[in-house]
């Protein structure tokens, strides 16, 4: 006999997300927000990806928005899950060490040991170090899920897909970096699994090509748009989530 493990579904909220394609409704009883890898490693001077000289303004950008979010998330008991890329101490599930993601990882000096802002001894996209650890400003509360993942989806491997379903989760507002690869990913995954994503346009940060007349965030959003799921902003969904709140407000309906 089949066990059910979801968690009983609770009274329906619907609200309309002015988006991209076009306006997508959702219910905030079966909503949650992913917040992917916004950590130290990828958003923080002294990060590996500011050690490596990569612009990270982009992402540093994101931080405001994000914050702004999860408070509306958390008075509306949206629940919050972060996923933090990070390997074991070992590096035993990056991959064989030919393998490209052992390869690529290597080549941004992954299990490097480095010095911490605080002075203590840290290591590069390596588990429980400052580097891994989420941006200070983003930091978790005790509510929150935070998840490890040693792959670009947050979905392989991990129990984010189990978390997702005891919770009720169906519509997953989706924010992170690096909008073409982590985010990209995890949105591609969640739609394989019949979630579907919203990605705040201004609470993703993307580094790779942003210089260029068509970078690889605007490349993300477009795929995203057309088969993906939807994308929108920050501003639209704290409007969206808190119009309930307003007597005499009508958000639209779910089918």
């Amino acid at each position: 006999m089949k066990t059910d493990n979801t968690m009983p579904r609770a009274q329906s909220r619907p609200a309309m997300i002015h988006a991209k394609p076009q306006a997508v409704a959702v219910d905030i009883a079966t909503c949650a927000v992913i917040v992917v890898d916004m950590q130290n490693d990828f958003g923080a001077e002294g990060g590996m990806f500011h050690r490596a000289g990569i612009d990270i303004s982009m992402i540093q950008r994101a931080v405001a928005p994000t914050g702004k979010v999860l408070a509306a998330a958390r008075h509306h008991r949206i629940p919050v899950i972060y996923l933090k890329m990070a390997f074991k101490a070992d590096l035993s599930d990056a991959g064989p060490v030919d393998s490209p993601n052992y390869v690529r990882h290597r080549m941004l000096g992954i299990g490097t040991v480095v010095q911490g802002p605080d002075g203590r001894e840290s290591r590069i996209l390596v588990r429980d170090t400052w580097n891994t650890d989420i941006l200070a400003e983003l930091a978790p509360e005790a509510s929150d899920v935070v998840l490890y993942k040693h792959r670009f989806s947050g979905f392989f491997e991990t129990e984010l897909d189990a978390i997702l379903r005891r919770l009720g989760a169906r519509h997953l507002i989706v924010t992170g970096c690096t909008t073409s690869i982590c985010v990209e990913a995890t949105i591609r995954d969640a739609m394989f699994r019949d979630y579907s994503c919203v990605l705040l346009e201004d609470w993703t940060g993307e580094p790779i090509g942003h210089d260029l007349q068509r970078s690889n965030h605007d490349a993300s959003l477009l795929t995203i748009q057309v088969l993906l799921g939807w994308t929108s902003s920050s501003e639209e969904f704290i409007r969206a989530v808190d119009a309930r709140e307003q007597p005499g407000t009508v958000n639209g309906s779910l089918n």
